[in-house]
């Protein structure tokens, strides 16, 4: 009896959710009248049939590899892609895998169906887009909009004589068309995009997403015509056309490219006109003249950069950061990113640009890299702390290693056996003596194989035991580091390499003033690497391309004594098993408590990985 999949789908342009119901319907129906069995349906609900990107019809080319059915039935081909390009495609790859493609309205697909209905449907698409665009063109030209709505518009839900609705009908929302007045007063006096919408924010006025406003918002995009001083619908102007959407072939996500302007459609709209024509051009003149300075600024650091090039021999030295901990630092309250503000001190970008985070506690700089380098020398690397743990992690990783080749082992022997007694049956059927017991015994061992066969997939790769030595060199070369690190001709060199393994240093304000917690993120294997390149006075370290998955988060607070206290935990995903805990693994993970080191497969990290080899 064939094996059948039902696939649906609709549209969101004008289909209902009702439709996929209704197709699966009408598939079953079929199904049952040619006696087929129906294994599995799936669908994609409101998603467009010009891309693959879609979950239903990526888990019907996924189990039709693993072989769950032998025949797709859908209402019609362009349900499973109206794209040239993918339809055939689909259309491979089902081949591939034995499975048919059978329709309710072409019957059973070959390659001439694929090749003349893959035309049709890439000319319907680009018929379709053609009549839209048509469509819309017409609707601007009457003086009406032809995209979405701006802030200070509402849009006019109205029937024409036929019933239909009338689209792209705004009128004016005066609460929010005072304030689209106000910020073109503010910009044009001189307050910028920032400053205002710190001052929205600090009355509660909601921006266009009903969220705080930021300055880009205001802002804008001056060449594309977004933003608030750039909507020229506040002066009674539609334009339109300005650019257009193209979907990514591999992706499917869109993009946006600019028309020629001789493209852009414009018409004249007056009723909707918000902001004064005198308030309209002190905004633009506004906007010239900080153009203008801008582009000074960018010339005189062009010319800057330029010389310091010419002056120091070469590019590197423009492109170091201005200080070790450059594009380091971030908010522990919102995320964001900190900045230099002042001379030496560090503050939250959110909060300067009033984006909706309330910490304004600013940091002294030399502050926060004496707390990150005492950090990483005092504790992360103090080698003493870590020798217990990676001993218990070693004898761990090694007794589960253990344990996963004696499973690995059992599970291919049962595989072996029930795989010969298949083959037993088979020849016993081959040579006449089928009996409907034996049947029944074959739809068993072949249940078991397939069952078998998954879990011996889904055990992990074989991977070399960690020799027991490696938490003894790991405590020398964290050592040598150390000393590296404190003296103070290797400084600058020690420096640049712990940016190397600093991913983020996340400071949050403690309750009393002038307390923080400072916190490292990074790779602890790139240490290790590092260790193993140097050693020398006057080595210059390079950027390192070795991939590391030991995560480590040191967490340094402030305390009376001004005193480092650091908390460690791990987290352990080896194998997907939690491990046995052993004497040895609770002292290590005693070492290890109550705070921020996250380890994931430690024998992945590469320079481990070469540690373990040269011991061996």
């Amino acid at each position: 009896m064939t094996r059948v999949a039902l696939y649906a789908r609709y549209s969101s342009d004008n289909q209902r959710d009702a439709s996929i119901e209704d197709q699966l319907r009408q598939c079953r129906e079929r199904a049952a009248r040619e006696g087929w069995t129906v294994v599995e349906t799936y669908s994609d609900r409101a998603i467009s049939g010009a891309s693959l990107i879609r979950s239903g019809i990526q888990s019907l080319l996924a189990d039709a590899q693993a072989g769950r059915f032998e025949m797709v039935l859908s209402e019609a081909l362009d349900r499973l892609s109206r794209d040239q390009e993918d339809v055939a495609g689909v259309f491979k790859r089902l081949s591939f895998a034995g499975v048919r493609i059978f329709t309710l309205s072409e019957g059973e697909i070959n390659e001439l169906h694929v090749g003349l209905k893959g035309t049709m449907n890439a000319l319907f698409l680009k018929d379709l887009a053609l009549k839209t665009h048509r469509g819309i063109r017409g609707r601007v030209e009457a003086g009406r909009i032809g995209g979405g709505n701006a802030y200070g518009y509402r849009v006019v839900h109205r029937l024409d004589a036929r019933g239909e609705p009338i689209r792209g009908e705004r009128e004016i929302i005066e609460e929010q068309a005072d304030i689209v007045r106000r910020i073109f007063r503010d910009y044009a006096a001189g307050k910028g995009p920032r400053r205002i919408a710190a001052e929205l924010n600090r009355e509660n006025i909601p921006s266009p997403t009903g969220k705080r406003w930021n300055d880009a918002t205001i802002r804008g995009n001056r060449a594309i015509s977004s933003g608030i001083l750039n909507c020229e619908l506040y002066i009674g102007v539609i334009r339109w056309n300005r650019q257009k959407k193209l979907k990514n072939p591999d992706t499917g996500r869109f993009t946006y490219r600019l028309n020629p302007e001789s493209e852009w459609i414009r018409a004249e709209a007056p009723e909707l006109r918000i902001v004064p024509q005198d308030l309209w051009d002190a905004a633009k003149a506004q906007q010239d003249k900080l153009t203008g300075l801008y582009r000074k600024q960018i010339d005189g650091a062009r010319d800057a950069m330029h010389t310091a090039r010419q002056k120091n021999g070469g590019l590197n030295a423009t492109h170091r950061p201005r200080t070790l901990l450059s594009g380091l630092v971030f908010c522990g309250c919102c995320g964001g990113s900190y900045a230099r503000r002042g001379q030496d001190r560090f503050t939250c970008t959110n909060h300067m640009l009033g984006n909706g985070c309330d910490n304004a506690r600013t940091v002294p700089g030399k502050l926060l890299e004496t707390r990150v380098l005492a950090g990483l020398r005092e504790r992360l690397m103090t080698p003493e702390m870590v020798t217990e743990a990676m001993s218990a992690y070693t004898q761990e990783t090694n007794r589960l290693n253990r344990e996963r080749r004696s499973a690995a082992e059992t599970t291919r022997r049962d595989l072996a056996e029930t795989s010969k007694a298949i083959a037993e049956i088979v020849r016993v059927i081959e040579q006449g003596g089928w009996h409907r017991a034996l049947s029944d015994r074959l739809t068993e061992l072949e249940a078991r194989q397939d069952s078998l066969a998954a879990r011996l997939s889904d055990i992990p790769e074989d991977v070399p035991d960690l020799h027991p030595g490696i938490a003894e060199t790991y405590r020398r070369r964290i050592e040598r580091l150390t000393e590296t690190l404190s003296h103070p001709d290797h400084a600058l060199e020690a420096a640049e390499a712990i940016r190397e393994v600093i991913d983020r240093i996340v400071v949050t304000p403690g309750k009393k003033r002038g307390s923080y917690s400072i916190t490292l993120q990074g790779e602890l294997g790139t240490i290790l690497d590092w260790i193993d390149r140097t050693g020398k006075p006057g080595y210059k370290p390079k950027p390192d391309t070795a991939q590391s998955r030991l995560s480590v988060s040191v967490d340094t607070r402030a305390c009376p004594e001004h005193l480092l206290r650091i908390d460690w935990t791990m987290r352990w995903q080896i194998l997907g098993t939690r491990p046995r805990m052993t004497s040895s693994l609770e002292r290590g993970l005693l070492l290890l408590s109550d705070g921020l080191v996250a380890a994931s497969r430690l024998f992945d990290s590469a320079p481990l990985q070469q540690l373990n080899k040269t011991l061996r």
